[in-house]
């Protein structure tokens, strides 16, 4: 079925008979007219030959090496093939399969997010943004199966094979009742459990760029339980419906999970259709398939998403085999582990596979989980404490210039006035010296005639011109320095 495992058991003798029948090519040798070595087989050695056969060497030799490629690709196919055929193998004992079904399980349910991370790169698990839950979600066509897959990787894990239907299922295929799925629905696996969760999405459009967008949305922004999905190419009338039907149920989960992994699941029977039909429709399936699946925003980094092909109950053992190796291919996956077959079973191979499925799902949700956004916090945070650590320093250094430079604007206030109080004393003298001294001839003239004021005149002006040679000079020197130092610090004095 997909895995290890499946249904039927197969003979060497019938295994060749189905190589045969499903790659006819692989039976049939080189052109009659050339042999192993690329050159005619029939032709004999002649005369006029050897002209043929000169004209022709370098033409046999790209044969040669194209036959070689054309040989080995096949033998690869008919490699694949084989493998995949001998999954189908129910050689195994019903007690073997039996134990490691309980024993995956047991893993299954014993599961914690960030229980399977690889601690590589020097990284540990807290250095992880692991999620309270993992969120798988489930992508595929219309009438693929993801409802149905729901439904039966529930009673797996519930040991209930009468329990209801947790996923709504369609059964109708006509667009005009509808596709499906409408709102985004969230399903603990198992029940009640908050390990990991299924998330089933609507089906994907006919149109690649409406499901590159939608795409896009769920692994960008997250997927929320309850959520409406409607497309701009919706009728009118499903609109309102939908609508309707969103405003009946009135609510929606308030918290958005982000995808860790996807499941992309087909319809087998549509698939094998494409493959063998002329109808451009059919053809369509695997075209919408691939570019889908081709997705980067599917992608974590170099993980692709796993498949599942489901309806293979309606389909034979070499079909569901041709299936498998076609997606393979056409995908460039391989078919053996990462392509897994799920029918409408309910025996112990198809749980077993059901769980395998799973287990490869949720290791490499955790193998690829993003770490944490601390780098930017721890270096913002450096960043603060940096700054906060330079505004201190010079926050200190600004106090302490300035402490030092008024002890030195005081220390200089004490030496100043002395100095101040010299020239002021030293100066006025030659000023009066020279006041003094200038008005005598004046004096000679003015005394002959008014001696009584003169005298008075004379007496009057000394202690006049004392007061302002003494008083505005040292005011106006120290109003100056004690300015410059308070504005302008020390070191401009």
């Amino acid at each position: 079925m997909g895995g290890d495992l499946a249904s039927s058991l197969i003979s060497s003798s019938e295994e060749e008979s189905l190589l045969e029948q499903e790659f006819p090519e692989l039976s049939l040798g080189l052109p009659p007219v050339l042999g192993d070595d690329g050159l005619s087989a029939n032709m004999e050695d002649s005369g006029e030959n050897g002209v043929v056969f000169g004209e022709f060497d370098d033409v046999g030799r790209r044969i040669s090496s194209t036959s070689l490629d054309f040989k080995a690709d096949q033998r690869r196919r008919r490699s694949v093939y084989r493998d995949v055929l001998n999954s189908y193998d129910e050689s195994w004992p019903r007690d073997l399969i039996s134990e490691n079904l309980y024993e995956a399980k047991s893993e299954i349910l014993s599961y914690i997010p960030g229980a399977w991370i690889e601690k590589v790169g020097g990284m540990k698990l807290s250095d992880y943004d692991v999620p309270n839950t993992t969120s798988l979600l489930l992508i595929g066509p219309k009438g693929s199966g993801k409802s149905s897959l729901v439904n039966r990787i529930s009673r797996v894990f519930e040991d209930d094979q009468f329990a209801s239907d947790r996923a709504q299922v369609s059964c109708s295929h006509n667009s005009s009742v509808g596709d499906g799925t409408y709102f985004l629905q969230e399903y603990m696996i198992p029940r009640g459990s908050t390990s990991f969760c299924l998330f089933d999405t609507r089906c994907l459009s006919d149109d690649s760029s409406k499901n590159m967008e939608m795409l896009k949305h769920w692994m960008t922004k997250g997927v929320r339980h309850g959520e409406l999905v409607v497309r701009d190419s919706d009728s009118s009338t499903l609109k309102t419906r939908m609508m309707c039907k969103a405003r009946q149920s009135g609510y929606y989960s308030s918290e958005i999970r982000m995808v860790n992994f996807v499941i992309f699941v087909v319809n087998g029977l549509s698939v094998l259709k494409s493959l063998d039909s002329d109808d451009e429709a059919e053809k369509n399936y695997t075209q919408l398939i691939a570019t889908t699946f081709n997705c980067p925003f599917l992608s974590f980094k170099d993980d692709k998403p796993v498949i599942v092909v489901t309806h293979g109950d309606l389909l034979s053992i070499p079909e569901r085999a041709r299936v498998r190796v076609h997606l393979g291919e056409l995908l460039g996956i391989p078919p053996t582990t990462q392509i897994f077959d799920i029918p409408e079973n309910r025996d112990l191979t198809t749980k077993l596979v059901i769980v395998d499925m799973l287990r490869y799902s949720l290791e490499h949700a955790d193998r690829n989980l993003p770490g944490k956004k601390w780098f930017l916090g721890k270096v913002c945070a450096v960043y603060l404490r940096a700054c906060l650590f330079m505004l201190i320093i010079l926050g200190i250094a600004i106090m302490t210039a300035h402490i030092r430079g008024t002890g030195t604007h005081h220390a200089q206030m004490h030496r100043a006035p002395p100095a101040h109080h010299a020239n002021a004393h030293h100066g006025p003298p030659p000023l009066q010296a020279q006041t003094h001294r200038s008005p005598p001839p004046l004096q000679a003239q003015t005394h002959r005639s008014p001696p009584p004021q003169q005298a008075q005149t004379h007496c009057a002006p000394p202690p006049q011109q004392a007061k302002k040679h003494r008083t505005p000079p040292p005011s106006t020197t120290m109003d100056w320095r004690a300015i410059r130092h308070l504005w302008l610090g020390s070191e401009y004095d």
